[in-house]
């Protein structure tokens, strides 16, 4: 029986062998008349390339060849395309508002010729003039004079016109579309939605540097107030990242709120202390960290008002505010120096002592129930949803307890947040109006802009256009930055 088995599955794979056989013979004629095919097909194409590259002459060699042909002989003649409404620079140039004439320094006007031509637009006196620049440079020379406050020999709008449209789409927080009806309205100038998006980018991408200076700046600061609000970046809810010190401000927009955007900016060298609310990121990101007092009065204040039956509450909100005013009034006194972290440890004990509640047992209303079912008798009940809050309360302020008190160690720190806080407040009303990101790219752009506006406000008492055009335009010609990271050293006095 099984030698018939074989036998049998033998024959049958004999067979298969045979089939599989004839299928490559029969696959194998297929392959060669698809090669000869594609060889055909080849052939055929390359005669027809050769047959448009020349237009054979007309046969007709007759005396009527010149007689002039019917209407309906008529060749077709090709429409032209629309015209995008470009006009040539020679058309520009005879509209322009003023001739000026662009020499290099140190060189004599004879010994120069006129090399090139630019137009640009530019803001004189609060109105829009576009102005005909003749660049002048000896004959043989390579580089060319730049035209002062212009990005370069291509550009058609002066820096002031770009940082004029920055500050009120970024910095007042308007539209693109009603920024450029505001130009149009104030000083004459026509400038399309897409222009002006072009001309953001610009900017942003000749910031780019400023901005890598500010996080250069503000890694190695001695105090640093970090904040994030929520933010859109298209249909995806992300949030934007704050940091601020007394001189710098820096934006990350559209990113998401893990703990891997600090890491991200602070880079592990952060050595100072960091100011921020009690969000757990912040728990092991710096060195010394004082917490918001801001965010703790907060609650307690809403506590009491929510419930002003309670004197409890009452008792707890006049208590937390004098350790606060104590805390200030201590930070600000000259007169202590050695004995400032004895002051802070006792402050920490009348917190201690003023959080009586911290460790009690929230009990649930899902707690209430299963008790309940264990046992129909239970005495047990829900906590209300403001003694939870309460106990929380007190939870986090004992356990937090030694970061509320570094700014009276160190009066330079500032006891609440605020500093990020106000500078978050643009983005906040800029996602209320629904002027958040549409791209990653939107985003980012957004960031260097108000990283460098906020910036320079915080640097300079005179936050105005004419301050910024002044000083891009030095960094323009000498390549002096906004933003220094490193400290020059004064020059050595001789002996």
């Amino acid at each position: 029986m099984n030698i018939s088995r074989l036998l049998e599955r033998l024959n049958a794979l004999e067979e298969r062998v045979r089939t599989y056989e004839e299928k490559e013979i029969q696959w194998h004629k297929e392959k060669q008349q698809f090669i000869e095919r594609i060889a055909e097909l080849e052939e055929a194409l390359k005669n027809k390339a050769d047959s448009q590259t020349s237009t054979k002459p007309p046969l007709n060699y007759g005396i009527d060849r010149n007689k002039p042909t019917t209407q309906k002989q008529k060749k077709k003649r090709k429409r032209r395309k629309p015209s995008t409404g470009r006009k040539s620079d020679a058309q520009k140039f005879e509209k322009a508002d003023d001739i000026v004439n662009i020499y290099p320094d140190n060189t004599p006007y004879a010994d120069c010729v006129l090399r090139d031509e630019q137009g640009v637009w530019r803001l004189i006196d609060g109105k829009a003039k576009y102005i005909h620049y003749r660049i002048y440079a000896p004959e043989k020379a390579k580089n060319l004079p730049r035209i002062p406050g212009v990005r370069n020999s291509r550009s058609e709008y002066g820096i002031e016109i770009i940082i004029a449209l920055a500050f009120l789409v970024y910095w007042i927080g308007i539209s693109m579309d009603n920024a450029c009806k505001v130009f149009h309205f104030f000083t004459g100038l026509v400038l399309s939605k897409g222009q002006a998006d072009s001309l953001l980018y610009q900017l942003a991408k000749d910031w780019e540097i400023e901005y890598k200076n500010i996080a250069a700046l503000i890694v190695n600061s001695a105090i640093l107030y970090v904040d994030e609000t929520g933010w859109k970046v298209g249909k995806k809810n992300l949030y934007t990242w704050i940091f601020s010190t007394m001189s710098e401000v820096l934006y990350k927009v559209g990113v998401g709120r893990g703990k891997d955007i600090l890491d991200e900016v602070l880079d592990g060298q952060f050595a100072g202390t960091g100011v921020s609310d009690d969000y757990a990121a912040y728990d092991s990101a710096f060195a010394k960290h004082q917490l918001c007092w801001a965010h703790p009065l907060r609650k307690a204040l809403e506590l009491m008002l929510r419930n002003p039956e309670n004197k409890e509450y009452k008792r707890f909100v006049t208590q937390l505010f004098n350790i606060y005013y104590e805390a200030v009034r201590l930070s600000k006194d000259t007169r202590l120096s050695v004995a400032r972290e004895e002051r802070a440890k006792e402050l920490e004990k009348k917190l201690h002592r003023l959080c009586r509640r911290a460790g009690e047992t929230i009990v649930t209303a899902k707690s209430v129930a299963v008790a309940k079912k264990s046992d129909p008798q239970s005495s047990l009940v829900a906590t209300s949803d403001s003694d939870a809050k309460f106990i929380r309360l007190h939870n986090q302020l004992l356990e937090k307890c030694s970061c509320f008190f570094v700014f009276v160690c160190n009066p330079a720190v500032e006891p609440t947040n605020n500093r990020s806080e106000r500078a978050a407040r643009p983005e906040a009303m800029a996602r209320k109006t629904a002027r958040t990101s549409k791209t990653d790219r939107g985003a980012k752009r957004r960031g260097i802009i108000m990283s460098v506006f906020a910036s320079l406000q915080n640097r300079w008492k005179d936050f105005s256009l004419a301050n910024i055009v002044a000083t891009v335009q030095e960094w323009m010609q000498k390549g002096i930055p906004l933003f220094k990271t490193t400290i020059e050293k004064p020059p050595e006095q001789e002996n």
